[in-house]
């Protein structure tokens, strides 16, 4: 039963209007980084995913601690920023 119900909030899940790509590091290009690594768009697709109402995130920095995958396997993320400069070009960031 539960397969159907989260078959109905997948396609009833939110698109994102348009995407660009991030042009300068901000914590918010950290987080998206660590949820794209992870293979999800962002917080709420992994969100929906996942059927979880919190992230768990660093206290100190606001940063994603740890991620699962869509395989169940964890990610986890240190404390400091690990999104280098030369990867921020490739973070898409999602308007919905």
């Amino acid at each position: 039963k539960t397969s159907e119900v989260s078959a109905v909030m997948a396609k009833a899940d939110i698109k994102p209007k348009s995407i660009h790509h991030a042009k300068k590091w901000s914590d918010d290009v950290e987080n998206l980084y660590r949820f794209q690594q992870a293979g999800y768009r962002d917080e709420i697709e992994y969100k929906q995913v996942k059927q979880v109402d919190m992230v768990e995130c660093w206290p100190e920095t606001g940063f994603v601690k740890k991620l699962q995958r869509r395989d169940n396997t964890f990610y986890y993320y240190d404390k400091q920023r690990e999104c280098e400069d030369k990867e921020v070009h490739k973070v898409k960031v999602y308007v919905y």
